[in-house]
C-alpha cells in the first residue's frame, strides 16, 4: 500500500507500507521528523501530523488519552492525529499526511 506524506516545505515524499503497519513507523522510514519519543505509548505528542478532512474522517475517532497528548502538540487543528495511533489498513491504501512545520526529530540533530 501507499502512502504520502508531505512535508512542510510542500515536498511529496511516497512511501510503501503493509497492512497492520503504525503509520509512525512508515513516517520514520521515510525520513520524516517524527521522533515518537515515547515509542507509542502515547506520552507525548512528538508524531503528531495533520490529516485532510477526507482521510481523517476514515479514522476511528481518538481515544481521549490521544485526545489528551494532542492537547499538547504544537500547531494542533481539528484533523490532528497521533501517527502512533493510525494502524494502516487497506482502506487507507493512498492515504496522504502533512508533516506540521513545528516538528523536528532529535535524534537527528
Amino acid at each position: 500500500m501507499r502512502v504520502a506524506f508531505i512535508t512542510s516545505d510542500g515536498e511529496r515524499v511516497d512511501a510503501a507500507a503493509e497492512p497492520g503497519m503504525r503509520l509512525l513507523e512508515v513516517a520514520q522510514a521515510a525520513g520524516m521528523p517524527l521522533e515518537g519519543t515515547c515509542e507509542g505509548q502515547m506520552a507525548c505528542s512528538t508524531c503528531h501530523v495533520i490529516l485532510p478532512t477526507d482521510w481523517f474522517e476514515r479514522l476511528p475517532p481518538a481515544s481521549d488519552d490521544e485526545e489528551d497528548m494532542l492537547d499538547l502538540a504544537v500547531g494542533v487543528c481539528r484533523t490532528s492525529r497521533l501517527s502512533c495511533q493510525i494502524e494502516l489498513t487497506d482502506a487507507l491504501d493512498g492515504i496522504e499526511v502533512r508533516i506540521p512545520a513545528e516538528s523536528w526529530d532529535m535524534q537527528k540533530r
